[in-house]
């Protein structure tokens, strides 16, 4: 029998492994009350509806497990679903809300690189720094004013505290919050949601409006609302009697 008859036929190059990051929100909880975990997830969700559609969400239970508090993980996740989220992961479990994320297919995190999971090593809270190296997480938070500089990329995900200055633009796909003020120096393609938390005085200001989407305390407008008159120039953007109000940025002579 001629050899060639026990060669393997070449496959077709199907897949590839590649290491990747992306920015997904994480949901950190201090309570064990489901209702009131429900209430506020919901309150949250209704700042931002177009932020939240849909959306990925990692679980963190490191808080709860510092006071000796559990937690069903099947009925914080039935909550979560029902919200329109989708959990994809757990962080700072114990070994049987581990084993019960598992169960549903939810995937257990480390909360540290090396791989120690929170029920073998005790954890330190992280305190982001006023500005924080890893400029592209979710999870940016301080109190005063978020500085980036680097373009957000679609697919990624900024969240701030306070007020949120970017220096570079904001591709088309990107999301950007934040609980206070807004500034582009650059082009914002994408969503962008200031005012978050309800502040009604929060404004968006940027240099080249080609938005997917604007929202200031929960009222939006879409891509399709914006009239030809405000894009691609120079705008900001307020809330006046729950409408967006969108005007031109007088440039100085």
């Amino acid at each position: 029998m001629s050899l060639d008859s026990h060669k393997t036929p070449t496959m077709p190059h199907a897949l590839e492994f590649k290491s990747s990051t992306f920015s997904v929100p994480v949901l950190v909880l201090s309570s064990v009350d489901l209702g009131i975990i429900e209430q506020q997830l919901q309150e949250k969700i209704k700042l931002a509806p177009e932020f939240f559609r849909n959306s990925p969400l990692v679980l963190d239970l490191q808080e709860i497990n510092k006071q000796g508090l559990g937690i069903n993980i099947e009925e914080l996740t039935g909550i979560i679903r029902k919200a329109g989220l989708f959990p994809v992961g757990v962080r700072g479990g114990n070994v049987q809300q581990n084993k019960q994320a598992l169960e549903l297919l939810i995937p257990v995190y480390s909360v540290h690189k090396g791989g120690v999971t929170a029920e073998n090593k005790k954890q330190k809270t992280i305190t982001p720094a006023p500005v924080p190296e890893q400029k592209t997480d979710t999870d940016i938070g301080i109190g005063e004013t978020t500085l980036i500089t680097q373009p957000i990329r679609s697919g990624q995900r900024i969240y701030a505290a306070g007020d949120l200055i970017i220096l570079a633009q904001v591709s088309a796909g990107a999301e950007i919050m934040a609980e206070g003020n807004i500034h582009v120096y650059n082009t914002l393609r994408g969503r962008a949601l200031a005012g978050v938390r309800g502040n009604t005085e929060a404004r968006i200001f940027c240099i080249d409006l080609q938005a997917e989407l604007i929202s200031i305390a929960g009222n939006y407008k879409v891509s399709e609302d914006l009239d030809d008159t405000v894009r691609n120039k120079p705008v900001q953007i307020y809330l006046q009697d729950q409408a967006l109000i969108i005007k031109d940025i007088v440039q100085p002579h």
